[in-house]
């Protein structure tokens, strides 16, 4: 990695080599919480942007970096704490819904060299990847990471690739049948994108399990899909599937749920990198916000928020290592 790639992902680290980054480029979605939450079931574009300066306001100050996304986040980019790194999604919100195969787009507005002139660290590309589905539908995807990772070393910016595993014959990711099949289609899109031919800097990679369907950590009405042992090997095995500096993404679960999958990562001996936490920090806040305006929104960020952030980083200075040995020794 050279110096330029370096320093950024430095930037967007704590000085020990962890990622403790808060997400908030979500989109439709948020559209779809904001909307929900409020008075009339509406939400606006505005509301949007200033949901997300306030997040980025007030939480800032405790993560080491800031996800966020070009359409409705620069406001919130130029509110963050000054010692907050700077992510910015490239890709647009969704995926084609048109055909099969969950393809992924590019912002039409927006390249690396345009994300860069806005001051970033690094980009995040996400993609929607069924390890078996079919072998022309894969292979477009791999060629269009190949070009993201391509356009991404030539601005020197680091590319952060978030990959979010499905099965094209499964509607439910929730289910105990998706738990089943869940391991393999992360440990096996764990494997291909850590290949050199994609340049990415960072993996965003899921848990490689259901922890709701992990004995111990099942619902009572729930059957455990998997043991603890199974779990924890499932844990591992992703671990040493990538020699890339990898981080977990929190998928909407609770901030009680994340934790405890970050303490069983650990104990499984998986050495993953830190985090990019967003629904798991602030989701709550959605309601409040919505509800009663935004300074309740703020004051729920100002305890509630901030508290599960600190929590967090408490965990992650007991759990994820430190990337830097990684990168050094590669």
């Amino acid at each position: 990695m050279n110096k330029e790639k370096y320093e950024h992902l430095k930037n967007l680290s704590t000085p020990d080599g962890v990622i403790s980054a808060l997400a908030i480029d979500q989109r439709g979605s948020l559209k779809k919480m904001l909307a929900a939450n409020s008075k009339d079931g509406k939400q606006s574009g505005y509301d949007i942007i200033k949901f997300k300066k306030a997040i980025s306001q007030e939480l800032t100050p405790y993560a080491s970096a800031i996800l966020l996304d070009p359409e409705y986040g620069l406001p919130a980019a130029e509110v963050r704490d000054e010692d907050a790194g700077l992510l910015m999604s490239y890709e647009k919100t969704g995926y084609d819904t048109t055909q099969p195969g969950r393809f992924p787009d590019l912002l039409e507005y927006w390249s690396v060299r345009r994300l860069k002139e806005k001051g970033v660290n690094a980009i995040k590309f996400l993609l929607y990847y069924d390890a078996d589905e079919a072998n022309d539908i894969n292979d477009r995807k791999q060629a269009f990471v190949e070009r993201v990772g391509a356009e991404a070393d030539e601005y020197n910016l680091p590319f952060f690739l978030e990959l979010v595993s499905y099965d094209a014959n499964i509607s439910d990711v929730k289910s105990a049948k998706y738990a089943k099949v869940k391991p393999h289609k992360v440990l096996e899109l764990t494997k291909e994108f850590s290949k050199p031919k994609y340049q990415v800097t960072v993996l965003k990679v899921e848990i490689p399990v259901n922890m709701t369907f992990v004995e111990g950590y099942t619902k009572n009405s729930d059957l455990p899909v998997y043991t603890q042992d199974e779990a924890s090997k499932y844990f591992k095995e992703q671990s040493d599937l990538t020699d890339l500096p990898f981080i977990f993404l929190s998928a909407g679960v609770s901030n009680e749920l994340f934790l405890d999958e970050l303490r069983f990562a650990k104990k499984a001996n998986s050495k993953f990198n830190g985090v990019l936490c967003g629904r798991a920090t602030w989701k709550p806040g959605v309601e409040p916000f919505a509800k009663n305006g935004e300074e309740a929104g703020r004051e729920w960020m100002r305890t509630e928020g901030k508290a599960n952030i600190e929590r967090l980083n408490e965990v992650l200075a007991e759990t994820a290592s430190s990337w830097k040995e990684k990168i050094e020794n590669s």
